[in-house]
């Protein structure tokens, strides 16, 4: 597990500034290599490949476990054998070390 991976997600309320694009692609290269900045910078995503469904689902509900430890939530597209996890902080139209570390985490539940 990376060091974002140890860290916890801190609330945010809104108020703060979201991290710029430099510091997001700091942040990016720390993690696995399939996660990716948007092109506006205001949040990352990575894709998931999976054998079957059983498995797909099974992700999903470990990466909802992580987000409710977290209080950070994803957004989620999923089909049968696919995942598309997108992290972003709504409460600052941007991203946050939470996106990162709950990516980070992310990065875990697929090593592990």
């Amino acid at each position: 597990m990376n060091d974002l991976a140890q860290k916890t997600c801190k609330p945010c309320e809104g108020g703060v500034d979201p991290l710029d694009r430099t510091a997001a692609q700091a942040m990016l290269a720390e993690l696995a290599g399939n996660w990716s900045l948007s092109d506006d910078a205001t949040a990352i995503s990575a894709s998931f490949r999976f054998p079957e469904f059983y498995r797909t689902m099974a992700f999903i509900n470990a990466v909802a476990w992580v987000a409710n430890q977290q209080d950070h939530h994803p957004d989620i597209r999923l089909g049968y054998n696919y995942a598309e996890v997108t992290f972003t902080t709504h409460a600052i139209n941007g991203l946050s070390e939470n996106d990162f570390i709950c990516a980070a985490r992310v990065d875990a539940l697929m090593a592990g």
